[in-house]
């Protein structure tokens, strides 16, 4: 899941969601719903906390160009089986103060992400984060 920092980011990932959601109902209309439904879970997460992110780093004032999530999991052995552990990864893009990309981060999982915060009833949620280097051509004052 990759977004940039502005505020139409979302746009494709839920359009590639609802296309997801599609044909999964399409392929199995009449079977129990399948395993691979379970990451649209990942996704939710992946979408929810970036939206938080991407906004909150705007109120900073933060220099975003790309985020990317990364949300990984283990799930339970038995039935039912949820998610037990979950690893989030951000990678974050621009010129980034490093205290504002944690903070931005801890509030969106302590506080705002309500799926962080129902997923959080069932599994460890872990996260990181990277900051990468801003891309040049996009310094002001750049040739």
């Amino acid at each position: 899941m990759i977004l940039t920092g502005n505020r139409d980011a979302l746009n494709p990932i839920l359009d590639a969601i609802r296309a997801l959601v599609t044909q999964l109902s399409v392929e199995h209309e009449n079977e129990h719903v399948p395993d691979s439904t379970l990451w649209l879970v990942l996704l939710a997460l992946g979408a929810c906390t970036a939206t938080d992110v991407v906004t909150i780093l705007e109120k900073k004032r933060q220099k975003l160009e790309s985020l990317e999530i990364i949300c990984s999991g283990e799930r339970a052995k038995e039935p039912p089986t949820v998610w037990t552990k979950l690893e989030i990864l951000y990678r974050l893009r621009g010129r980034l103060d490093d205290a504002a990309v944690k903070h931005a981060i801890q509030l969106s999982e302590d506080k705002y992400c309500s799926v962080a915060a129902m997923l959080k009833k069932t599994a460890t949620v872990s996260w990181r984060y990277e900051i990468l280097p801003a891309d040049p051509s996009t310094i002001q004052g750049h040739l």
